[in-house]
C-alpha cells in the first residue's frame, strides 16, 4: 500500500509491511522515486549504487510506539566536476540527514519540552505512548535555533528575578509584536546599553522609574524616546502620600475623645455561655422545684408533719425547712466554676477582646498556637457571653474603623469604582481633614491623567500641588520633573510597561516548572521559543 490515514507518508515513500508487537507497532517502508539529486552539486542522478536500512522513530498511532523501517538507496553522480560520486538520498521534509527520528516525531517533542521541560515531559511523554528521556528533551530544545531580532522599534525592559532579592536578569520585549526578543543574565546598565547600541532603529523604550535602565537608554538608545511606565508612576504617587495620610490621622486623633472600657468579667469568674439544650433542661428544673413548692404548702396546710411530706415530694427534711424559711419557690443554686481547658488562655482572649479583635476564629488559631489542645467551639462559647454583656458605648469613630492603609486605598482608588459604603467613608474623611480631601483632590486628578493619557495637564496638576502646601506630593512632583520626558511620554504614548509585565508573570511560570534547577541558556531557549 502507498500509505496510510493514520500514518501518512511524503510522496515517494510506500508502506510495505506493519506489524504490532505488544506496545510496538513496526512498519517498513521504502522508497520508490526514480531519481534523487545529490546534495552537493543538486544534478538528479538515476544510477542506484546500493541500498540500506534505516530504523526511525515516529510519532505514535493509536497507543502504539512506532518504528520505521525505511529502506532508502545509494546514487552514483555522474556529474564530471562534482566532488561527490557516491550520496545517500535524502528525504528532507520527512527526515534529516543521520537523523534517529523523524522531522515530525521531534517537532512533537520539541513542543512536549517547551510546555513541560524534561522530567515533567518525560512522565507525560510516557502517558502519550512516548519512550524518552528527559535529557532528550533538553536537547532538543537547546537544538532550536534562536535568530537574533531583526528590527525593533518600540522595546519594554525590564527586570526579573532567577533568585527573589538576590540575583536579576534582564527580559527585553517588542512592544508591536508584543513577543520577548532577548533575555539577558544579569541587571547591568552597561550589558542593556551595549544591546541597545546595536539596535539604532528602536524610536521607543518603556521601562519603570529606576535609575539603571533610565541611563541604559540614554547611553545605548539617545535617539530613542524614554517611556515612563504609567503604572509606576500612580504607584509612586500612592506611595509618597502614604506618610501625609498618617500624619492627618495622627492629628485628628489628638481630637477624639477615650473611648469608654467595656465591663467584662473578671478571668476568674468568667464562665462559658450555656447551650439551648442546657438553657431547656434549667427550665425544666425550675418548672419542678415551682411544683413541689407548691404541693409542699398544700401539705402544711393539710397538717401534715414535715417528714411524711419530705416522703411524698422525694426529698429530706432539711430541705423542707430551708424551703420553709425562703417562704418561695426555691432557685438552683450556682455551681462552682469548673476548670477547663481555655483557662490559662482567658486573660490572653480578654486583652485581645478589648483591643478589638472579635472575631472567634481569629483568637481561635492565636490561642492554639500558644498550645491550646481545646475545640474552636469551646472558644465561641466563651465569646458568647462577652457578646451577651449589655455595654453602652459610643459609636466607633470613623478612624477606628478604617486604618490607614484602607485610608490610603480609598483616596487612591478611582471614585467611580467605589461602593455607596465606600464613597460614604471617603466623604467622612474629606469632611474630617482638609488635607485629605486635598490629597484626595490630587490624586484623583492624577489619576485621571494617567488612565486617559492626558500628559498636557500635567503642568496645571503641578501647579495645584505647589498650592496645596503638601510636602509629601511637592516631593513627588519634583521627582517627575528629573524625567520629565520620559514622564510626558508614558502620559501621553499608548506604550507601557504592561505587557513587559505580563512577559514577567509567564517567565516565572516557565522558571518554576523546570524546579529552579536549570541553568540560564535552557531558561531563555524556553521563554524565546514559549508556546
Amino acid at each position: 500500500m502507498s500509505s496510510s490515514p493514520f500514518l501518512p507518508l511524503p510522496p515517494g515513500l510506500e508502506i510495505l509491511t506493519a506489524t504490532a508487537v505488544d506496545d510496538l507497532l513496526r512498519v517498513e517502508v521504502v522508497s520508490t522515486r526514480s531519481s534523487s539529486r545529490c546534495p552537493l552539486c543538486f544534478d538528479p542522478a538515476i544510477r542506484i549504487h546500493s541500498r540500506y536500512t534505516r530504523v526511525l522513530a515516529d510519532v505514535p498511532c493509536g497507543g502504539l510506539q512506532v518504528q520505521l523501517v525505511l529502506q532508502v538507496r545509494k546514487f552514483f553522480c555522474d556529474t564530471v566536476d562534482c566532488a561527490r560520486k557516491i550520496f545517500t538520498e535524502r528525504l528532507p521534509i520527512f527526515v534529516q540527514p543521520w537523523a534517529r527520528m523523524t522531522t515530525r516525531f521531534t517537532q512533537m517533542l520539541q513542543a512536549l519540552a517547551l510546555a513541560t521541560c524534561g522530567e515533567l515531559g518525560t512522565r507525560l511523554a510516557s502517558r502519550l505512548g512516548i519512550r524518552t528521556s528527559p535529557t532528550t528533551l533538553l536537547r532538543l530544545v537547546m537544538a532550536l535555533p534562536t535568530s537574533p531580532p531583526e528590527h525593533v522599534s518600540s522595546l519594554g525592559i525590564d527586570d526579573f528575578s532567577f533568585r527573589r532579592r538576590r540575583t536579576f536578569g534582564t527580559i527585553l520585549v517588542d512592544l508591536d509584536r508584543h513577543q520577548v526578543i532577548d533575555l539577558l543574565a544579569v541587571r547591568s546598565t552597561k550589558r542593556a546599553a551595549e544591546w541597545m547600541s546595536q539596535h539604532p532603529e528602536i524610536r521607543y523604550v518603556s521601562r519603570d522609574r529606576g535609575n539603571d535602565y533610565a541611563q541604559a537608554v540614554r547611553e545605548g538608545a539617545p535617539q530613542g524616546i524614554p517611556v515612563a511606565d504609567r503604572f509606576h508612576l500612580y504607584k509612586n504617587l500612592v506611595e509618597a502620600i502614604e506618610p501625609a495620610v498618617a500624619r492627618c490621622y495622627k492629628e485628628i486623633r489628638k481630637d477624639l475623645p477615650k473611648p469608654l472600657e467595656p465591663k467584662l468579667p473578671s478571668v476568674k469568674e468568667w464562665r462559658p455561655a450555656r447551650s439551648r439544650a442546657h438553657e431547656q433542661l434549667h427550665a425544666a428544673r425550675l418548672a419542678a422545684n415551682q411544683e413541689r413548692f407548691d404541693s409542699m404548702m398544700e401539705l402544711q396546710k393539710l397538717g401534715i408533719p414535715q417528714q411524711e411530706i419530705a416522703r411524698r415530694l422525694g426529698v429530706t427534711v432539711r430541705t423542707i425547712q430551708n424551703w420553709n424559711k425562703q417562704s418561695s419557690c426555691p432557685l438552683n443554686k450556682r455551681r462552682r466554676k469548673r476548670r477547663s481547658l481555655f483557662d490559662p488562655y482567658a486573660a490572653y482572649v480578654l486583652t485581645r477582646w478589648k483591643q478589638g479583635c472579635k472575631k472567634g476564629s481569629v483568637l481561635y488559631q492565636e490561642i492554639k498556637e500558644k498550645g491550646y489542645r481545646g475545640t474552636d467551639r469551646q472558644v465561641y462559647r466563651f465569646l458568647q457571653t462577652l457578646k451577651q454583656e449589655r455595654v453602652e458605648l459610643p459609636m466607633l469613630s470613623l478612624l477606628s474603623r478604617i486604618s490607614v492603609r484602607e485610608a490610603l486605598w480609598l483616596i487612591a482608588r478611582p471614585f467611580d469604582d467605589l461602593e455607596a459604603d465606600k464613597r460614604a467613608d471617603l466623604s467622612e474623611l474629606c469632611q474630617t481633614s482638609t488635607q485629605l480631601a486635598t490629597l484626595h483632590r490630587l490624586v484623583q486628578s492624577f489619576g485621571q491623567i494617567v488612565r486617559k493619557r492626558e500628559g498636557y495637564r500635567l503642568q496645571d496638576w503641578k501647579q495645584q500641588v505647589a498650592q496645596s502646601g503638601l510636602a509629601e506630593v511637592q516631593r513627588f512632583a519634583k521627582g517627575l520633573k528629573r524625567d520629565e520626558t520620559a514622564v510626558l511620554a508614558g502620559l501621553t504614548l499608548v506604550y507601557s510597561n504592561g505587557q513587559v509585565e505580563g512577559q514577567i508573570n509567564k517567565l516565572k511560570l516557565i522558571k518554576r516548572t523546570m524546579y529552579g534547577r536549570a541553568t540560564f541558556p535552557l531558561l531563555r531557549q524556553r521563554v524565546l521559543h514559549a508556546l
